[in-house]
């Protein structure tokens, strides 16, 4: 039986994390977990005030994450390769920006516990843009609950990822920078993209044959 991958695409809201799992799902034969930010019923009440109304958003998002992933990816698994368009992960990078002391402190005794329970990635993809580009992305494509973000918040977020995937180990990483790429539109941009994906799984398998 061939070896199936699970690929978890990441990056700040509008780097086209959704987009990307969606065009790539043909050419790996896939089938995606998509995050659905809709349902959460605190987020545009989060956007208004961030201080009232993060621990809530945060702790609906992290137990919404966990019971999608914990269903959705090994059974996908048994048959298909997966692509996310989300990390679990995540979740400390936006606890750490918005929770006060005690709320964090809760956060960061429930989510090992249940990161313990899902399947670890065998690629993370990480796209990197400028806050600039991200803020276009995110006017262009008008979301009502994201018309409240402030340049601010986009930017501090940038800088939260930057720190984070600088010291990520827990799965293999590609970091990939999409501000001169169009991968919606330009399908060598997309070619480009799955390519060094291909190679990136190519070398884990490698090394793992050798261990």
């Amino acid at each position: 039986m061939p070896k199936r991958y699970f690929i978890a695409i990441e990056g700040v809201i509008g780097v086209g994390k959704t987009s990307l799992a969606r065009l790539l799902q043909p050419s790996f034969e896939a089938e995606t977990v998509l995050e659905i930010v809709e349902e959460n019923p605190f987020l545009s009440s989060f956007y208004q005030d961030q201080a009232k109304y993060a621990f809530q958003t945060q702790i609906f998002f992290l137990l919404s994450r966990f019971r999608q992933m914990q269903v959705s990816a090994p059974d996908i698994l048994t048959r298909s390769n997966v692509l996310s368009d989300y990390l679990l992960a995540k979740d400390c990078i936006f606890a750490e920006l918005t929770l006060n002391r005690d709320e964090l402190d809760m956060h960061r005794r429930l989510f090992p516990i249940l990161a313990s329970e899902l399947p670890v990635p065998d690629l993370v993809v990480y796209l990197q843009a400028s806050t600039d580009a991200l803020m276009a992305r995110i006017a262009q494509r008008d979301r009502p609950f994201e018309r409240a973000m402030s340049r601010p918040y986009i930017d501090r977020l940038n800088l939260a990822y930057e720190e984070f995937f600088r010291g990520f180990a827990d799965a293999p990483l590609l970091k990939l920078n999409v501000n001169q790429m169009d991968f919606v539109r330009n399908a060598d941009d997309l070619r480009e993209i799955a390519d060094r994906i291909r190679a990136k799984l190519a070398v884990g398998q490698f090394q793992q044959q050798l261990l």
